[in-house]
């Protein structure tokens, strides 16, 4: 069984106070939501019940009535023809979105307290519309993304003491020894190929046969193009394929920036809009949008007109567009453009560790790759496929600027560990990228206030 992060977020929402809503869980396609539901269940509950509205044309048949507890409970249990028991049993709705009463339903079945409910939909944001009345207050969600590296690096056998002390070293900003970096380092070329689809990376480990493991990839981005021309509105089906189909060429482009008149010469921001929020919502694309400034929030500065398109996994980016390019990364071969693939590694990386992805990009600077914000701090990182990463000119500009206060920033490469300390610089294995994360809140923050002042 694979081992994915996102397992203890559904353990710690059955242990904590939030067992009282339900876990919503979101992601693209393919990405292994049902199954590690699964595994949680038997591990985790004496019982349990699964409903599949994608697969099981009857199963909304359930909500067709009265929504009241009761009600469905009676229906579900005569569904399943199985007596469920209370306290102990776990109800999965899986690809909820296809019976939207269903999810309305919710917050009547978490009131009634019987059982535990863990939702998932792949494709919730595109069709959010049909929803009559949300549970607001009754879910706790959580989105799902493929496997990252380090999964992948334990899935393919390395062992988690091997993680444990290239975290240590990231930490401590020691290099590592040559054997282990470049045997990490033809670690995270494979992960290039392969990707973090579940699936695939099960597929890789068993085979290592990279012909079957091609073949799997167009068929997801296949069963992706289907869920455009099934769930997209009509008259947008045409612009979220094309947008879709030139993310790769796109990002080949020496810029990285997504133009829209490569698509079409006549083609408008405002019209072609509605499709990049698809994409997204969707979960099969990731946008990164220009910042005027790289300072926190980065939010409040963002240009939401110049963004990088990016694919949501570096496995389909390889597949999708680039000419039986697998075999020449696997053997270390990087004269080919491998810039671009390797931003959406990055980019891959830095989203499911829980960044929100920006880039910075003006005349007077130049362009720094991704700007990340951790806390209240801004971290410009600057991405190196080929052997010049100790040239990087706008990343040079960007820290000598003393307004913006950038004491830290990363350069992903293919050299060891490295830090200058005068400069602010780290240089960091491509490997190393697993070990980038936001600052997390502690989880408990009492204050209070002396109030005796007033009383006196």
């Amino acid at each position: 069984m694979l081992s994915r992060k996102a397992l203890h977020v559904l353990k710690s929402w059955k242990k904590s106070r939030s067992r009282h809503r339900a876990l919503m869980l979101t992601g693209a396609r393919q990405i292994g939501k049902t199954t590690l539901v699964r595994e949680f269940a038997r591990n985790e509950y004496a019982q349990f019940a699964e409903l599949n509205f994608l697969t099981d044309d009857n199963a909304a048949s359930i909500f067709a009535g009265p929504l009241d507890a009761q009600t469905i409970i009676t229906n579900l249990t005569a569904y399943l023809r199985t007596p469920l028991e209370p306290g102990n049993t776990l109800v999965l709705l899986d690809e909820i979105q296809e019976c939207p009463r269903a999810r309305t339903a919710i917050k009547f079945l978490v009131e009634d307290g019987r059982f535990d409910y863990i939702e998932t939909g792949s494709l919730l944001g595109v069709r959010t519309g049909e929803v009559t009345s949300y549970p607001v207050g009754f879910e706790e969600q959580h989105r799902m993304f493929p496997m990252d590296f380090e999964e992948f690096c334990l899935a393919d056998g390395v062992q988690s003491e091997t993680i444990t002390m290239l975290r240590e070293h990231f930490a401590n900003r020691q290099p590592v020894s040559e054997a282990v970096h470049e045997t990490m380092s033809r670690l995270f070329l494979a992960y290039i190929v392969v990707g973090g689809m579940p699936e695939i990376v099960q597929r890789y480990v068993d085979t290592h046969d990279i012909a079957q493991i091609v073949t799997l990839q167009h068929d997801i981005l296949d069963l992706y193009r289907l869920d455009i021309a099934k769930y997209a509105e009509t008259s947008d089906r045409t612009k979220i394929r094309s947008i879709f189909d030139a993310v790769p060429s796109q990002l080949d482009d020496r810029n990285r920036r997504f133009v829209l008149a490569n698509l079409n010469k006549n083609a408008r921001q405002n019209r072609y809009a509605s499709g990049f929020l698809w994409l997204a919502d969707a979960g099969v694309a990731l946008p990164c949008y220009n910042v005027t400034a790289p300072v926190a929030p980065l939010q409040a500065n963002a240009k939401h007109s110049l963004f990088k398109l990016f694919m949501n996994d570096t496995g389909l980016l390889c597949a999708s567009s680039l000419d039986n390019v697998q075999f020449p990364i696997l053997q270390g071969d990087l004269s080919i453009n491998m810039g671009a693939i390797t931003e959406n590694v990055v980019a891959q990386e830095l989203l499911a560790h829980g960044f929100t992805l920006f880039y910075f990009d003006t005349k007077r600077y130049g362009e720094v790759d991704f700007v990340i914000q951790s806390g209240a701090h801004v971290l410009p990182i600057e991405v190196k496929s080929g052997n010049d990463w100790t040239i990087h000119k706008a990343l040079g500009n960007t820290m000598a600027v003393r307004e913006w206060h950038l004491g830290q920033a990363y350069v992903l490469c293919k050299g060891n560990l490295r830090h200058d300390a005068g400069r602010g610089i780290t240089y960091l294995p491509l490997y190393m990228t697993m070990f980038l994360a936001p600052e997390r809140l502690p989880d408990s923050m009492p204050f209070n206030v002396d109030l005796s002042a007033l009383n006196s």
